[in-house]
């Protein structure tokens, strides 16, 4: 469906490959994404593209390379697929202004995408997405400037280079991989068929670890998983080889390794509320890193219970690295993350970092001697409760959308299941805030045609109480 509307959501623009997204409407956000660059960024820097693992994403990477080239903005073009973590990081390492990136993330396989970054490989913030959805809009038939691969090539307007080294020489800085290989440890590291394959290994082999790959081949079919999401049931088959080979932990990253999800010891999913506390307690305890946190408004309010007890802001934005990285700049926070199990630190740069964070985990795990259902079990002891969570996703009819949001926003209740309503918030979707520190939030996905509904709360029967009432309110119960 060329000249279908493109619209930036929460995470870029993302559409069903011969549907939406095909050749034409990469051209026509390239074009629209350079006009932008070349009036608002030192478009003579240059851009990086990167792509993912996913069918086409190359020859995808390719189109949009030739449309930068044809309005004479350099590009510097990954040969291979590659991390998006590793694309973003090369922006600053080669001065070039910022970045598209090819891929659909942790979407369905019929889908992909576009992520555009800025010159230190942070998400681009919300007005200027609004500025590139115009310029992309703008773009008339036959105004599309697009110049031949080979030609740009050899006139040097495209540049195939390896982001590889820069990018391992810098992590390494940031964490002691040296006593991380020479752990004894076991670790099943699922790559999800995604670009994260075989880096883990990269990065802390030739030492005692073990680490054991699963989905590690190239398949953009994603078989037997219906997304590279590295969330439970995708992450179910992780479950099963940790338990089978008596690991001591399962890392998961998902289609471009932005992302982490965590499996303990006994084949439990760590959900991604957990993982980032746990992340942000390592910082706070091990790293001494006093610094603000950051979460958005579907993350946990653990970060909120750290930072009382270290003495340290916490501060809460609405859904997407475009909200979060701008914030952890103007905060200078230690670290900042998202409910979807993406996560970013300071010492790093503002970009999620699938294979950095589990590499701040494998620390943390190494620091404290403990599996990962210990060290649940140690923070829960720490914040002196135990927190519980849950996300349903629910798909309904097209035309009930605006239905729906009319029966979740008449929806102003003094108490829920008992809890007084202390605060509601609508900035992104509905979010009610209960006076013991549980919340519910009913929102519409960025990028996917879902209605979803979040609760944090003290007990697992609790959480599967209050999101039926949040379904019974949508009208999906």
């Amino acid at each position: 469906m060329d000249n279908a509307p493109i619209r930036f959501g929460t995470d870029g623009w993302r559409g069903v490959i011969a549907d939406t997204y095909t050749f034409h409407n990469v051209r026509r956000a390239a074009q629209g994404f350079a006009t932008f660059v070349r009036r608002t960024w030192p478009w003579d820097k240059g851009l990086v593209i990167g792509y993912d693992r996913r069918f086409g994403s190359d020859r995808f990477a390719q189109t949009a390379a030739e449309v930068l080239a044809g309005n004479s903005i350099p590009v510097h073009l990954v040969d291979r697929a590659c991390p998006t973590p590793v694309a973003a990081f090369t922006i600053a390492e080669l001065g070039a202004a910022g970045a598209a990136i090819i891929t659909a993330s942790h979407n369905p396989p019929s889908d992909n995408g576009l992520k555009v970054r800025t010159a230190t490989g942070a998400a681009v913030d919300p007005e200027r997405l609004t500025q590139i959805e115009r310029e992309v809009a703008a773009v008339a038939p036959g105004s599309i400037r697009r110049l031949d691969y080979q030609v740009a090539v050899e006139a040097g307007l495209i540049r195939v280079f390896n982001p590889d080294a820069a990018y391992l020489t810098h992590v390494r800085d940031l964490v002691d991989l040296t006593a991380l290989r020479a752990s004894p440890r076991h670790i099943v590291f699922d790559a999800m068929y995604g670009a994260g394959a075989g880096w883990l290994e990269r990065l802390l082999g030739g030492g005692r670890l073990r680490i054991t790959p699963l989905h590690a081949e190239w398949n953009p079919g994603f078989p037997g998983m219906s997304r590279p999401e590295p969330i439970p049931p995708q992450t179910d088959m992780l479950a099963r080889a940790v338990v089978s080979a008596g690991a001591s932990v399962g890392l998961a990253t998902d289609g471009d390794a932005d992302r982490l999800g965590v499996v303990d010891e006994r084949g439990v999913f760590v959900d991604q509320l957990r993982t980032i506390a746990l992340l942000a307690y390592y910082f706070l305890e091990h790293r001494q890193l006093r610094k603000p946190l950051v979460r958005t408004l579907t993350s946990s309010h653990m970060l909120d219970a750290l930072g009382k007890r270290y003495g340290v802001e916490v501060a809460e934005t609405a859904v997407g690295m475009k909200y979060v990285a701008p914030k952890m700049r103007e905060l200078d926070a230690a670290m900042g993350g998202e409910e979807s199990g993406g996560y970013v630190f300071g010492p790093h740069m503002p970009e999620r970092d699938g294979l950095v964070a589990a590499l701040y985990f494998l620390d943390l795990m190494a620091r404290e001697d403990k599996t990962p259902a210990q060290l649940v079990t140690q923070l829960f002891r720490t914040l002196g409760r135990e927190y519980h969570y849950r996300r349903d996703d629910l798909t309904f009819p097209a035309d009930q959308r605006t239905t729906i949001e009319q029966r979740v926003r008449a929806w102003t209740p003094s108490r829920i299941d008992g809890g007084a309503v202390v605060r509601r918030n609508t900035e992104d979707g509905y979010k009610y805030y209960l006076d013991d520190e549980s919340w519910l939030l009913i929102r519409f996905s960025g990028t996917e045609p879902l209605l979803r509904i979040y609760c944090e709360t003290t007990s697992a029967a609790r959480v599967a109480t209050l999101l039926r009432i949040g379904r019974a309110t949508a009208g999906l119960a």
